[in-house]
Order: structure tokens, then sequence, then C-alpha cells
């Protein structure tokens, strides 16, 4: 993998990922454009501990713009991108409308296809394994940031999501602290150690495992399942069969069956009830070890995937209970949203 860092005519960064050493990325951004302000903030909550990034400049970013002016498409024919260059592999790029920068963190945008009418579960293995050796080398990056605590590669596809932009794209936030979420799950962990002095993550996967029921996909390295208290209509988790805190200790082993497995789950999830023109929306994220503490050791990196679609043309809304109080109510039962996914594999 070669890495080219330059500049956008703003100021932001802009990296270039290409998987052949002899490319050059040599284009300049001859676009005339203001230097990025920013309005972001973290205020803490007291009554519920957690803390909320107020970002009032996002409320002009760009949206749902036609598909000759993609932002996130190269430079040509006449239309000046995000991306000077009139091609690229993966290019990842500071958020022009972040939710966290400066002191508040990082937001990054990661291009993964120059093709707009692309999908994630469409681009090759080669392509994929890049774009994971992308996460990893942006994961190291941002943790030797100091206002940096956690770092969260996601994706979000479809307009069900709230996307904004459809050409096939991911983000990555460095917080400066440690998710609400991320903290939930470490006090688990403590609590079954302190109890069992096991390891919650690794019980987990070792009853799905022995239940079987659930599990939907099993490589070398890799395993898939439903969890067992599903929140979601569809929702998958995947685990890599050593623990480790995060996508820097990722064997070479692991790595290279990852596109495999990735890939299949995700054509899994259009296959359910997605077509050409309604693809299957979703939600694609890594939970990775926060830095800076001692219990990075206990984490498991694992990436979970959902959709808010929970049969052909309904959604899965937060209602009351669940946006007012956290308690989730799903309409599918996790053994039966397992069997679908299994019974969609690819022959």
């Amino acid at each position: 993998m070669k890495k080219t860092v330059t500049r956008l005519a703003d100021g932001r960064e802009l990296l270039y990922y290409d998987r052949r050493d002899d490319i050059v990325r040599d284009a300049v951004d001859r676009r005339r454009l203001e230097a990025v302000t920013t309005t972001s903030e973290i205020r803490h909550d007291p009554l519920l501990g957690d803390s909320v990034a107020v970002a009032s400049h996002r409320q002009g970013r760009t949206y749902h713009p036609p598909a000759g002016e993609c932002p996130l498409c190269p430079s040509r024919d006449g239309w000046l991108s995000e991306i000077p260059d009139s091609d690229y592999d993966v290019v990842v790029l500071e958020n022009r409308f972040p939710s966290l920068a400066g002191h508040s963190g990082r937001c990054e945008v990661v291009c993964f296809t120059p093709d707009h009418d692309a999908s994630f579960a469409g681009l090759t293995e080669e392509r994929t394994a890049l774009v994971l050796d992308v996460w990893t080398d942006r994961t190291a990056e941002l943790a030797g940031l100091p206002q940096v605590r956690q770092v969260f590669c996601f994706e979000n596809r479809g307009a069900e999501i709230g996307v904004t932009l459809s050409h096939p794209h991911g983000q990555i936030y460095g917080y400066p602290f440690v998710t609400p979420r991320t903290d939930a799950v470490r006090r688990s962990v403590a609590e079954h150690r302190a109890a069992t002095g096991r390891n919650l993550f690794d019980d987990t996967l070792e009853r799905e495992l022995a239940d079987s029921v659930r599990v939907i996909l099993e490589g070398a390295h890799w395993v898939a399942f439903v969890p067992y208290a599903a929140h979601w209509p569809y929702e998958v988790h995947l685990y890599p069969r050593r623990r480790v805190p995060d996508l820097r200790e990722l064997d070479d082993a692991a790595r290279t069956e990852f596109p495999q497995v990735y890939l299949e789950l995700l054509r899994r999830f259009d296959r359910i009830f997605g077509t050409d023109t309604l693809p299957t929306p979703y939600i694609a994220a890594w939970h990775q070890a926060p830095f800076g503490d001692g219990q990075r050791g206990d984490f498991a990196l694992h990436l979970e995937l959902f959709t808010v679609r929970r049969t052909s043309g309904k959604l899965k809304f937060l209602a009351g209970s669940e946006s007012g109080m956290s308690v989730f109510t799903n309409d599918v039962l996790p053994e039966t949203a397992a069997q679908r996914l299994r019974e969609v594999a690819s022959t």
C-alpha cells in the first residue's frame, strides 16, 4: 500500500491510498475555498454523565447533490470535487463539516471507490483488503493524537439511515472521550471478570458457537452471528476468533480472510430484501478499545452490522420507549433472522 498525503485548497488534509507503489498523485485542488471554520464543542450532560458534540456549522453541509455534482467523485470533465485527481483507489479526507474538530477530536471521510454507483458489497476482495489497511492506518494515526481517546470506523448506507451523499463512503471519528456505548460494555466486561475470572467477549463467542442456532457464517479466523439479545431486526456481530483490542492487532491470517467474510455478509444483507433500486440500508460499525487505560486487554475488536429495515417496505423506527428510555423492542426473533441470513448465502 502506498500513501500520499496532500492538502486541499482550504487546508484540509487529503490522503490517497493506492495498491500500486508506482502511482503518482500530484494533482492540485484548483477550487477557490475559504479556510474551514467550525463551531464544534463538547458539552457534558451532568444527569446522564455522557457528552454531546454541538456542531451548528453542520446545518449548511452538502445535502443530496445530483450525481454530476458529487463531491466524492474524482475531478473529471470540468467538475472540481473534493478529490483533485481524475481517479483513485481509496481516499481519506478531513470532513468539511465535522462533528468533531480541533481539541474536540477529528472527523474523516473514507471514499471506498471512484465509482459513484457502486456499493461496498460490489468491491473486489483486493479493494476490500485495501480498505481494511486504510482503517488500520487511520486508527494508528488518530491514536497518536493527544485529544483522541477512541477511534470509530463506520459506514452508513441508504437514505433511510440519513445518508446525505450516495457515493460509497464511510467515516472515521476520533472521539476525545470514551463513548457511552463503549463505556457500558467495559463495565459489563469488568463485572464479568470480577464474578467469573473470565473474559465476557470470549464467553459470548463460545456460547454462540456452542449453541450454533444464531451463527450464520464461520471462517478459519472470523465468526458472524446474530446476538442473543439483538436490538435490531437484522443485526450481525463479526468477531475475529483471536481476541484483539483494535484493528492494528489483527494478524495476517485474519486480515487475509476478512474480505471474503465481510463481502459475503454485505451481499447477504442485500439479498434479504434489497433490490437494484432499493438496496438494503445498513450501518456497519467497528468497535475498538479506547486508548489510555488498563482495560484494553479485556476489550475485543468486533464489527456490528445492522439494518433498520424489518421487512420489505417497512422500517424499524425508534418509538417512545426506545428513544426516550433506550429500551429496545425487536420485532424479529434473532433465531429467525439468523436462519434467514443463512438461507441467502452465496451458492
